[in-house]
């Protein structure tokens, strides 16, 4: 492991994101916003979106 990224601090300054995202312009926060994403999701920004795991139609089936 890696301890030189690790840092110690206080639980109320690592819940401040307030103060870390009030200076940055609205394209820095939609990067940051594409980041974390993208991170959840284990994704590539240049990945294509599988689009065979949702299917959706435009009407319901009305029979049931």
């Amino acid at each position: 492991m890696d301890r030189s990224v690790a840092a110690k601090i206080s639980f109320e300054d690592a819940d401040d994101h307030v103060t870390f995202f009030k200076d940055k312009s609205p394209i820095e926060r939609l990067n940051y916003a594409c980041d974390i994403i993208n991170s959840i999701f284990n994704s590539d920004p240049l990945q294509k979106v599988d689009r065979t795991i949702i299917s959706t139609r435009k009407h319901a089936d009305k029979s049931l």
